[in-house]
């Protein structure tokens, strides 16, 4: 038989040879391994671990970050949830006057977050901590609170950025009455931060990020049961802490909107859809439509962020053409549970 002929034989479709899918394997899950080592450190069962913030200073009068209009920056990926927390919470406010922003892009090339344009002499968010912090090796993320009169990193943190935007820029901003971290109700506001962090907020990390089969079925058990949880808990109260929305509401709103547009698939949190629970998916909505917030979403760049960038768990770069966000704007239905103190509303 002479080679063309054999080669005329040989079968034009389906799987290489079943060694060549083994070595393969290999190949790709000894990569894998190491670029999740990188992304998402992980504990010795493959769960996912996420390091702490390490710029832990505030803004406050008798300190050496006093409130100042226009001096303050936020340095964010639209992408990101935990960035994204400080948007919301500026929009809320109506600070967008008093603190400038500038979006970062993701960069897997580059290996982190780039500017799109040099400032401060900068062109990548690991730049901007090197020149806070000479000799700094840690992880460069988002969102960043940037004092520009210093040239130094106030916070990293989001959970503690949002209090700060909440409580000490009330001077300057369009809605100082509105408090979303009110001292009556802090106790109960950080008790639902607790519960949804974990098995919410970072519940889907640890699912996308999982290493092992382990460490994945726990995470997602978690994830959902805390979701039922929370979508029993919104069928006699508007937002987790009554009648008046809440950091504990922004908090978790930021991973709801993605939840369907890339947790959903991308991070195999697929027992369910937000919009399928009856109660989370017109809580969804009713953040949705406050006023300001909407201007925050970008679910065209969550879209690329997720499906583009994360290359470890998408090799091919395909970005999916849905889900449609229009969603968003149907009627929620909720006014029924309590008006919002403050009126947002009404506010156009």
């Amino acid at each position: 038989m002479t080679r063309s002929s054999a080669a005329a034989k040989r079968p034009s479709g389906g799987l290489p040879p079943g060694l060549l899918i083994r070595l393969g394997r290999l190949v790709w899950t000894t990569l894998w391994r190491a670029m999740m080592a990188r992304l998402a450190p992980s504990d010795r069962t493959g769960a996912y671990v996420r390091p702490a913030g390490q710029f832990r200073g505030v803004i406050g009068a008798h300190g050496p970050y006093p409130p100042e209009a226009g001096r303050y920056r936020l340095y964010v990926g639209l992408g990101c949830p935990w960035a994204h927390r400080t948007l919301v919470v500026r929009a809320l406010k109506g600070l967008e006057e008093a603190i400038g922003v500038s979006v970062v892009q993701p960069s897997p090339e580059a290996g982190g977050w780039v500017l799109e344009r040099p400032e401060e002499g900068c062109r990548s968010l690991a730049q901007l901590y090197a020149l806070a912090r000479p000799g700094y090796t840690g992880r460069a993320t988002v969102p960043v609170l940037w004092d520009t009169r210093t040239r130094a990193i106030v916070n990293n943190e989001s959970a503690e950025i949002i209090v700060i935007l909440d409580g000490e820029f009330n001077e300057f901003a369009r809605r100082p009455d509105l408090e979303l971290y009110p001292a009556e109700l802090r106790e109960t506001i950080d008790r639902w931060n607790e519960k949804t962090y974990h098995s919410v907020n970072n519940g889907v990390y640890r699912c996308g990020f999982a290493q092992t089969q382990e460490a994945y079925d726990r995470a997602i058990e978690e994830l959902f049961t805390a979701l039922d949880t929370l979508d029993a808990a919104l069928e006699t109260r508007r937002y987790l802490c009554g009648e008046r929305v809440t950091l504990a509401d922004v908090r978790l709103f930021t991973t709801l909107f993605r939840f369907d547009i890339a947790y959903h698939g991308l991070f195999k949190c697929n027992r369910r859809r937000i919009r399928d629970y009856r109660n989370l998916g017109a809580y969804l909505r009713d953040l949705y439509q406050l006023a300001g917030v909407a201007g925050t979403c970008d679910a065209e760049s969550v879209k690329r962020d997720y499906y583009g960038n994360l290359f470890p768990l998408n090799p091919g770069g395909i970005v999916p053409a849905g889900p449609d966000p229009a969603n968003l704007n149907e009627p929620h239905g909720r006014e029924r549970l309590g008006a919002l103190a403050g009126g947002l509303d009404e506010i156009a």
